[in-house]
């Protein structure tokens, strides 16, 4: 178990090693070109985010701006159309009243004209 465990760490030695050499065989320039490439896509990305927030901040509050003006006009019709609709519907209760008070009375006539008629009927029929 010992000789696989220091074969493990010969390995390492040897990866590490040869890692560092081939850093090393890399040039100079290549080395500082990418820093540099890694700092410009750090600083950009900075201010994208920052760009998104900004954008964020002024699209709330537009939409602040045009949600109060256009809230209350909204209210102004909203409760002109609820009056509207109060007043059709205590129009329509009051003939659906009338209608009922006719109703009522056209049942009360024709209930006295059945009476009369069956009444009628009786006399013609009796001996």
């Amino acid at each position: 178990m010992r000789e696989h465990i220091e074969a493990a760490r010969r390995r390492q030695g040897r990866a590490a090693t040869s890692g560092a050499r081939a850093g090393a065989k890399e040039p100079a320039g290549r080395k500082l070109e990418k820093q540099l490439l890694q700092q410009d896509n750090r600083r950009l990305r900075e201010e994208v985010e920052r760009l998104k927030g900004a954008v964020r901040r002024s699209l709330g509050q537009q939409l602040d701006q045009f949600g109060a003006a256009g809230l209350g006009t909204r209210v102004d019709e909203l409760t002109a159309e609820n009056e509207r609709l109060q007043a059709e519907r205590d129009d329509a209760l009051a003939q659906v009243k009338g209608l009922n008070d006719q109703l009522s009375e056209a049942q009360d006539d024709l209930a006295g004209a059945r009476e009369s008629l069956r009444r009628m009927i009786r006399t013609e029929n009796a001996p």
